[in-house]
């Protein structure tokens, strides 16, 4: 597979009708040096004369995902505080010197955080061409060396580095051949490296799967819920080792809710509203698990 003529294919995404006017405003912008802290809230302050175009701009590029983002003045209160997923996580890895990809990694949120590590190298891997502007909108402020391809899991095994970490944070239950996507996964690691996903789950100790009839918490590309001991079958079956559960969490409205800078519904609109406990389509309501594995010598 030819990575730079897909490169140069999917460049042309940012002409698309809905995309070119934020292109347009991202080369509005003014140039210059801003304070950048990386916490919970990845924040931008300093001197920005017109800082009111900013609001205008972030909003021009809704929705907004993945955050929360401070500029300036305009706080962007998206949809999931990705800050209560990065914290459970943090203890759980060192990325100093490493090479580390995220896979889905939509506006970036997550790469931004990371560069307190002082990673080797930060490559965000999204076949979006808004997130990939949303990505720029913040990086235009932040100055990161972080790299940006739009491109997708199958993608990897193809791409010019291997990775000692890679983090693949809900994206598994989005494809049909979930043993498939682990194998890309597997095949784009360092020997030794490690990936650290996150997936729904269902309770139960059998190896079986919930395969949604036509959507789950009304989400229509949700193909296998795994129970925990089934997604560890399919991680073996990919050639991963030394699967280790790290935390398990239920979705709840504190992480993910509608605000006004998200178009659509939310979580508290996919799950009964007689009994949280289930979704509309009468399912387990969501739950996630995080993993640990290795790829094996």
């Amino acid at each position: 597979m030819n990575i730079d003529a897909l490169r140069q294919e999917r460049q042309k995404w940012m002409g698309w009708k809905n995309i070119a006017p934020l292109r347009q405003a991202l080369e509005s912008l003014k140039e210059g040096t801003w304070n950048v802290e990386l916490g919970d809230v990845v924040k931008i302050s300093g001197d920005y004369t017109t800082a009111s175009e900013i609001e205008s701009v972030a909003r021009m590029m809704m929705p907004w995902r993945k955050g929360p983002f401070k500029l300036f003045d305009t706080y962007i209160d998206t949809e999931w505080k990705s800050d209560i997923k990065y914290n459970l996580l943090r203890k759980h890895f060192d990325l100093q010197d490493k090479k580390v990809a995220d896979i889905g990694c939509n506006n970036g949120y997550y790469l931004f955080r990371m560069q307190e590590d002082k990673p080797k190298l930060l490559v965000g891997f999204d076949p979006s061409p808004l997130y990939k502007t949303q990505f720029d909108f913040i990086n235009h402020f932040v100055k990161s060396d972080i790299v940006y391809e739009l491109l997708g899991v199958e993608h990897l095994e193809f791409y010019e580095e291997k990775f000692d970490i890679i983090f693949c944070l809900g994206v598994l239950y989005h494809r049909s051949d979930p043993v498939a996507m682990l194998k890309s996964l597997y095949r784009g690691l360092e020997t030794s490296g490690e990936l650290i996903l996150d997936t729904f789950y269902i309770d139960g100790e059998g190896e079986m799967a919930l395969c949604p009839e036509s959507s789950y918490s009304k989400i229509p590309n949700i193909y296998f819920v795994p129970t925990i001991k089934a997604l560890e079958n399919w991680c073996k079956r990919a050639g991963f080792s030394d699967f280790e559960v790290l935390e398990t969490s239920v979705t709840t409205s504190e992480e993910q809710r509608k605000t006004d800078w998200i178009e659509g519904q939310s979580l508290e609109d996919f799950l009964d509203p007689q009994d949280p406990s289930k979704t509309v389509e009468g399912y387990p309501a969501p739950k996630r698990v995080y993993v640990k594995m290795k790829k094996e010598k």
